[in-house]
């Protein structure tokens, strides 16, 4: 019997068809995957559900919740179940939480609203369900902000403000991409281990593959507002039958043809590279305390050659790339491009600055949403002087990355995720850069998106002889990638070497955790099941 039984779900918003004929069925205790790129209608299709649509939505067809229809519920009584029987938890926990509240007080809420628990008895509820997340209280207690956490910390925050009243449906709404491969492992664990223990179905909608390979019991594939293919995890991933899921499958394994050119002279020299920072809570036993978040990196990058760079959340990869690229001062060491002194301020030249450009994850809140994208292409022309042919050049830059010349007249919301980032990369290019910095630049899309941007990257690498410092928690994407790869722990690099040498035979014990904590389709999948069907 179903929990949740989705049929015949049409979405409309302001009479724009969003969905159609979905349908869903998620037994109770069972891990369910819904999987698709970006706009299929993965989440419109949980929000439709749950009652949270826009204005000027209208949801038709059937959505039972043990035995009531969701669509037709009126609000108090949609109210009574989020929450209680259904709870949700949202791609980006920081913007779920509020600032100004503390983590017990968050996770107490819940009780108080739909319960009328007394404040001592959320509390000691919150208490509890932030050490089931493992949040404990030695280390955690409930007066810390969530400005306090790191972002693997904040989701289990979410997670157990989620579980409070140990709800029969939880929907995990890209619960782990933009957290690293350890801390995603521990929290798909976590859900997994919930939803065994508290017998509560959980809806993964994610675009990995690999995290529904090794998470979901059934997936349903969407497609333009559709579900073109349902079944039970393995058998589907084995068979293939519908050629959009074939073609997902393939892009999620994909690697990018790359010719590998002869090393270069020496590009990035960072020579025993420091970064301290001073702690906001000094104490009496230590009245200025300093963290170290890189301690003593060194290394070289040379011309036209890719280099990974690997590790948790907080080991420092963010910190030395600020450090690359002249945006913070260091306390000892070097860092050199070519045969100038990288430092940080007014102190840089302009033209030692435009032989590095940085492409970061999230593209869209690295533009200015009032202007257009010609002067957004263009923005990097202030550190060399707008050249007379400077419309010219952003339209070449544009077509060079796939994009048309009319773009220019476009702004950046008017663009899919995937041809954001390719602006971005032609705002990168546009002045024909030595060094560029690839900070997390595909984790946020999708595996069909992010197969071309590879391709886009590689091809642009082999034309213009660049350099790539690709900065990535995606192992399997630095992998396929790069020429050497960097491992990083608390601030320092712990193994270095060939990427496939490190991947296949990884020297560290850190590495070696790093590789296993990385999902994957299991080998046996990736060929479909008979090579004779049709």
């Amino acid at each position: 019997m179903s929990l949740l039984a989705v049929s015949d779900l049409a979405l409309t918003i302001h009479g724009v068809p969003i969905l159609r004929d979905v349908d869903l069925a998620i037994a109770p205790g069972e891990i369910f995957g819904l999987v698709g790129e970006s706009g299929s209608g993965k989440s419109m299709t949980a929000l439709a559900f749950m009652g949270l649509l826009p204005h000027g939505s209208l949801a038709t067809g059937e959505a039972l919740f043990d035995g009531e229809d969701l669509l037709c519920l009126p609000e108090r009584r949609l109210t009574r179940l989020r929450g209680n029987d259904i709870a949700m938890i949202f791609q980006e926990p920081m913007t779920a939480l509020n600032p100004m509240k503390t983590i017990g007080d968050q996770v107490a809420e819940t009780l108080r609203v739909h319960r009328a628990a007394t404040r001592a008895e959320a509390r000691a509820v919150a208490r509890d369900r932030l050490d089931r997340v493992g949040l404990p209280e030695d280390r955690f207690p409930l007066t810390l902000y969530p400005h306090e956490l790191s972002g693997g910390q904040r989701q289990r925050v979410a997670i157990a403000m989620a579980i409070a009243l140990r709800p029969k449906l939880l929907i995990a709404d890209e619960p782990t991409t933009a957290l690293d491969v350890t801390t995603q492992a521990q929290i798909l664990d976590l859900l997994r281990g919930l939803a065994r223990d508290e017998d509560m179905a959980l809806l993964l909608i994610t675009h990995d593959l690999a995290v529904v390979a090794d998470m979901a019991r059934h997936v349903a594939v969407m497609k333009d507002g559709r579900v073109v293919e349902a079944g039970a995890t393995e058998p589907l991933f084995r068979a293939r039958r519908e050629d959009y899921t074939r073609r997902l499958i393939v892009a999620s394994e994909h690697v990018p043809a790359r010719r590998s050119a002869p090393p270069g002279a020496d590009l990035l020299t960072v020579s025993g590279a420091v970064r301290e920072y001073l702690l906001p809570r000094p104490s009496a036993l230590a009245p200025h305390p300093r963290l170290r978040a890189v301690d003593g990196v060194s290394f070289t990058l040379r011309a036209g050659e890719s280099l990974g760079l690997v590790g948790e959340s907080g080991c420092g990869k963010s910190t030395l790339t600020r450090a690359i690229l002249g945006l913070d001062p260091l306390q000892g060491g070097r860092i050199r491009l070519g045969e100038e002194e990288v430092t940080a301020g007014r102190k840089m030249a302009p033209a030692l600055r435009a032989r590095m450009q940085v492409v970061f994850q999230d593209p869209y809140g690295s533009f200015n949403p009032r202007h257009r994208v010609e002067r957004l292409v263009a923005e990097p022309f202030h550190l060399t002087g707008r050249p007379r042919d400077a419309r010219d050049r952003v339209a070449a830059a544009l077509d060079e990355v796939g994009l048309k010349p009319a773009d220019m007249a476009k702004y950046i919301h008017e663009f899919s995720g995937g041809q954001r980032q390719r602006i971005a990369i032609a705002r990168a290019l546009i002045i024909r850069p030595d060094l560029i910095v690839l900070d997390e630049a595909v984790s946020a899309l999708d595996v069909r998106v992010r197969a071309q941007v590879l391709d886009l990257l590689a091809r642009l690498q082999q034309s213009h002889g660049l350099a790539y410092l690709f900065i990535s928690h995606d192992l399997s994407v630095v992998r396929s990638v790069t020429d050497r790869v960097m491992v990083m722990r608390a601030g320092r690099i712990v193994e270095e070497g060939a990427t496939e040498a490190v991947f296949t035979a990884p020297q560290e014990a850190y590495t070696k955790a790093l590789i296993a904590a990385a999902p994957r389709i299991p080998d046996a999948w990736k060929e479909p099941a008979d090579a004779t069907r049709p």
